[in-house]
């Protein structure tokens, strides 16, 4: 299978899993990986993803077999949904890059809105190598990096390293490499903990706002914030940082909370009657 997919806890964890060819990403992937992604969009079990690689490559790109043979419209549909679904997400999507990432490996990253990267992992543009551009991942890298600095790195196909990754932004911490599951895994659990009110509606801010106006973007943080105030989940974090607790998001499912589900009260336990 070239896409693993296992829930951990809150957690969706999806592998890239094609470790024989550098993760190099078919249109199926492409198109799968979307899917699994939007699947969840509106699971309430579900808190955060997370994306890692099987192997030592986080992927290398297009699988150039494939691509040499066919350039067809579920090919460019496929893309399409894949690289401009972190734009839109309502749940948060952690990717772990394990080792390096090229091309198609860059625009998937630009997906992550935490990117936990191992030191050592290289990264490039390098389509114009095999006298291409990168069309389907240029608006998501240049979100991440800039406009100036995504032409360049697309005319040269220059590798650039961990520490230009982190300074310009593709990536937002470098783990020692045996650290680096850990690291991301921990992470995207804390995020599936978070309120699910108070992370839908700061994403929800993050989308609707792209394009307003200064005023506009104003108004529209001031009705979230209004809506997230006046809400359960505010008040109950209020109160267990006043009791320095753990808080109990009532928009949270029951069952992120276990050890209250089938809580049985005293009187209830001695009305039972005995085996």
């Amino acid at each position: 299978m070239s896409l693993l997919v296992q829930r951990e806890e809150r957690v969706l964890r999806i592998t890239l899993n094609r470790p024989e060819k550098r993760n190099a990403l078919t249109a199926k992937m492409c198109a799968d990986l979307a899917m699994r992604i939007e699947e969840v969009q509106s699971d309430p079990e579900i808190g955060s993803i997370l994306i890692d690689a099987a192997g030592t490559v986080f992927s290398a790109g297009m699988d150039l077999d494939e691509a040499a043979h066919e350039a067809n419209h579920y090919k460019l549909n496929s893309h399409e949904g894949l690289f401009t679904i972190g734009a839109h997400a309502a749940k948060p999507i952690v990717i772990c890059v394990n080792g390096p990432a090229l091309g198609g490996g860059v625009g998937l990253i630009a997906q992550g809105h935490v990117v936990i990267a191992a030191q050592g992992a290289l990264f490039g543009l390098t389509e114009i190598r095999v006298g291409l551009w990168p069309f389907s991942i240029y608006r998501a890298v240049e979100a991440a990096l800039g406009p100036r600095r995504t032409l360049e790195l697309s005319l040269t196909g220059r590798v650039f390293s961990t520490q230009d990754a982190l300074a310009w932004g593709l990536v937002h911490q470098v783990i020692q490499p045996f650290e680096v599951d850990d690291r991301a895994s921990a992470i995207a659990r804390d995020l599936a903990r978070a309120s699910p009110t108070a992370i839908s509606a700061g994403l929800e801010y993050v989308r609707r706002s792209r394009g307003l106006h200064a005023r506009e973007q104003g108004e529209l943080a001031l009705t979230l914030r209004a809506k997230v105030m006046s809400g359960d989940d505010f008040t109950e974090g209020v109160i267990a940082f006043k009791e320095h607790r753990d808080p109990r998001w009532p928009s949270m499912p029951p069952s992120a909370y276990p050890e209250s589900v089938n809580e049985e009260s005293p009187e209830t336990a001695e009305s039972e009657p005995a085996d």
